[in-house]
């Protein structure tokens, strides 16, 4: 009850104030993004005739640049499409006629304007037919963001969004595609929302998406206070392709490979202020064979008395992985100042498969019999309406969103020849959450800015265990917050931007075992970013802020994973959440064409979470169980350098080297790690032949990881794409590959742990090797078609929830251990 009556109280006095403001509820930092259309009639002066096939140019007139632009058709008509108001020049020309410039202005309330007939005269001169084309850069920084253009980069096609997150800057992907954002957790957002599906895992989430859905994906490392809290290293927004243009239009990709099979379809339905779009994505990854050397030894010493037990693992996993998704959104524009909409969307994943094991217990050989199956969907729904004014940079919205989810985890093993017992259970987690935020932003000037908002969240999750109703746990978090951020300018090159969020969390949980428990807690988290323009374009940034990472399902779950009975894994419902506090100085320069990123940066994060081993005795045998606990403070420093260089036109060199310290201590366990360096290199080269010919290589370095009790081996990847543009540039066909030279990736982990209970002393030693199957070689094809967008002629430019680390599915074929 305390939780609905402060955001009641939160809401209310969100509502009131923003009642006060005269120009009405509206705005954002941009203007009215209404579109309308200019229509004209083109005739030649003499004959009055219709010119057909006239090449038309919309110039904004306040900076010569053009902006839009078509062809007229039989009948001389012309018809362009998506105009934001403005004023314009419309620029007519046809080869041996003059050109000829007619001023256009459109409004917001009166966004379409038809110009009527328009007569050119005939000379003896002629004009050049005009090129139109238009090249993103593959990187593009930018003040509070480094964003990474996923549809530039040919070597995606064929892969999914784990993949893609791989080549992303500053961000490193372990083997099951667990993301981390300069060593710490990230928020993933898909177009700027939450999703249940990532709420659950974002590692399979991401595995759920096909590469050819993304258009790109942005890094926020210094989120304003604007942003919820959660994500100790900063957030990942996923941007969806979607078009803008008039008509209808749409995108086809398909992949084949020897690893998986994509394919993804977007459509977009767009008149007058009506628009519509759709997509539908699936892959399929090949049941493939994933081996895993494993070795468990544990030591107990006992006065007088040693006992050693040792457990040898031999096996093979033959997993795969399916699944589907599939969006629908509605958006329209009631007039230029109000507009609503309305998206849903669908995932269903799943992986799994059969494995053997060849197992040696203290000497005596016993084989392994298994069957694993975990399931995902999710079910997203969210409503949005925008309110904007006259008074540019004036904005209201209020958003709404459902989402509800299903996990399973079915597995069963018997060891063959022994007296264990078989093991045959099934896990089912249900997800609701419900959120509904409000927000509000008042231009004093055009320099400052202020925004103001109110959120709350209510999230319910059941876990039922079929074969141990004590394991059964319901969890309810809902938490209400409010923020308010000013930016302004200091001087005439200096900016300021700083706000202060609180959140309250409110927290129950029920088991069975332990009955219901309480954890609620309340934190402020500020932030600040001042930034300095220098010359020749160069940005100097100062910023703090604070962050939260909550624990998700898969660590708080207390129920018993024994897929693997000498291995057990379980949640830990009782963990804190970490708490961080992050500094951050940034430089960002373009030299010649070229641009340089660099930053460096200091993260403190109180009560971090790690995965724990823990020696376990059952049935006069000793086991690991692997939980999760808040293991320390952790205090990180790193660099990031990102650079980009075009030695010719045609020719892009790309790299980005990123480094940290990990250090984790605990004074009142007496832990300290020491310091360890983290470092992950990015490389990539692309070179256009012409012709629509395109050659890209990259790869990827992540050094070794390190935990409170262990370290993980470095990875390597590596790929190459060679796509042709076909059909007019409306489509392209290409190959690619990933890790040609290397079968599999082969990841070794080595922990040890040390337990003292009176006068016993048990050390435990695991080690694992994983082989996955990564090696891959594939073919794509994708296609767009219907009303393209006109777009300026460009040149190339160079201005470029804590989640679980023990989840199945790998890359091509989950292992279990």
């Amino acid at each position: 009850m305390k939780k609905l009556l402060l955001l009641t109280f939160i809401l209310g006095l969100f509502f009131t104030a923003q009642a006060q403001f005269t120009g009405g509820l509206g705005g954002g930092p941009k203007k009215s993004t209404v579109t309308g259309r200019i229509t004209a009639t083109i005739l030649d002066s003499l004959t009055k005739k219709p010119i057909d096939y006239a090449t038309v140019s919309l110039v904004n007139t306040k900076d010569n640049k053009s902006v839009n632009g078509g062809v007229t058709d039989a009948k001389g008509k012309l018809s362009l499409q998506n105009v934001s108001p403005d004023s314009y020049k419309l620029m007519i020309g046809f080869m041996g006629y003059k050109t000829k410039s007619v001023l256009v202005t459109t409004t917001p309330s009166k966004p379409d304007n038809n110009i009527g007939t328009i007569y050119i005269s005939s000379s003896e001169n002629t004009l050049a037919d005009v090129q139109v084309q238009g090249t993103k850069a593959v990187i593009e920084n930018k003040i509070d963001r480094m964003v990474y253009n996923a549809e530039a980069d040919g070597t995606n096609a064929g892969g999914d969004a784990t993949d893609v997150m791989r080549k992303v800057p500053m961000l490193s992907v372990d083997v099951d595609g667990n993301v981390q954002l300069r060593g710490g957790a990230v928020r993933v957002l898909i177009n700027g929302k939450p999703s249940g599906t990532m709420a659950s895992s974002v590692s399979d989430a991401l595995k759920m998406i096909p590469a050819e859905q993304i258009k790109s994906v942005e890094v926020i490392t210094s989120p304003s206070a604007k942003y919820d809290a959660e994500g100790s290293g900063g957030i990942i927004n996923i941007i969806t392709k979607k078009s803008n243009a008039q008509g209808v239009s749409g995108t086809v990709n398909a992949s084949a490979g020897t690893r998986q099979n994509n394919g993804a379809f977007n459509l977009t339905a767009k008149t007058g202020r009506l628009s519509v779009n759709a997509s539908l994505g699936t892959n399929l990854a090949y049941a493939q064979d994933s081996r895993v050397l494993f070795e468990n030894t544990t030591r107990t010493d006992t006065i007088g008395k040693t006992t050693i037990t040792n457990i040898m693992q031999d096996g093979v996993s033959k997993w795969s992985r399916k699944g589907y998704n599939g969006s629908f959104g509605v958006d329209y524009d009631f007039n230029a100042y109000n507009n609503v909409s309305s998206n849903i969307k669908y995932n269903n994943f799943s992986n799994g498969g059969p494995g053997e094991a060849d197992y040696v217990l203290n000497n005596v050989p016993f084989k392994n019999i298994s069957d694993m199956d975990m399931g995902f969907n999710n079910f997203d729904w969210n409503v949005d309406y925008k309110h904007t004014t006259k008074k540019e940079g004036e904005e209201f919205t209020m958003s709404g969103q459902l989402s509800s989810g299903r996990n399973t985890t079915d597995f069963q093993n018997e060891i063959i020849g022994s007296s264990f017992p078989a093991v045959n259970n099934n896990n089912t987690g249900k997800n609701q959450e419900y959120t509904i935020q409000s927000d509000y932003t008042y231009p004093f000037s055009k320099s400052t800015i202020l925004e103001v908002g109110a959120k709350g969240i209510f999230r319910n999750i059941n876990s039922e265990f079929s074969n141990n109703a004590n394991q059964d746990f319901e969890y309810k978090q809902d938490v209400a917050s409010a923020y308010g951020v000013i930016s302004f300018k200091l001087s005439k090159k200096l900016n300021f931007k700083g706000g202060l969020r609180s959140e309250y969390t409110d927290i129950s949980f029920n088991t069975e075992k332990a009955g219901i428990q309480k954890n609620d807690y309340f934190n402020v988290f500020p932030s600040a970013i001042i930034s300095q323009t220098l010359k020749g374009n160069a940005t100097l940034k100062l910023s703090y802020n604070r962050r939260v990472q909550r624990p998700s399902l898969a660590y708080l779950n207390p129920f018993r994973n024994e897929s693997d009975q000498f291995n057990i894994r379980q949640g830990e419902p009782t963990l804190r959440p970490e708490l961080s506090d992050n500094l951050e100085l940034g430089y960002s320069t373009f030299i010649k064409g070229s641009v340089i990123n660099a930053s460096v940066f200091y993260r403190r994060t109180g009560g971090v979470i790690e995965s724990s081993i823990t020696p376990l005795k059952e049935n006069g045998f000793e086991k690991t169980l692997s939980t999760y606990i808040n293991v320390g403070v952790a205090q990180t420093y790193g660099a990031n350098v990102f650079a980009s260089y075009n030695p010719k036109p045609k020719w892009t060199l790309m790299t980005n080297l990123g480094v940290n310290t990990y250090e984790v201590s605990n004074t009142q366990t007496g832990l300290s790690t020491g310091t360890f360096l983290n470092y992950n290199i990015f490389g990539r080269s692309a070179y256009g032949f012409g012709k629509g010919y395109n050659f890209e290589l990259f790869g990827v370095v992540n050094s070794p990881r390190r935990t409170y009790q262990g370290k993980t081996d470095a990875m390597v990847f590596y790929g190459a794409s060679f796509k042709k543009d076909i059909l007019n540039k409306k489509g392209s066909i290409g190959i690619n590959t990933l890790n040609p030279f290397t079968k599999d990736l082969h990841i070794k982990t080595v922990n040890n742990s040390v337990t003292t209970l009176g006068n016993k002393v048990s050390t435990l030693y695991q080690s694992t090797n994983i082989y996955y199957p990564l090696r891959s070689f594939g073919v794509n094809f994708s296609y767009s078609f219907g009303k393209l967008k006109f777009t300026e002629k460009k040149k190339i430019k160079n201005d470029d929830v804590k989640q679980d680390q023990q989840q199945g599915g790998g890359m091509g074929g989950g292992v279990q251990q």
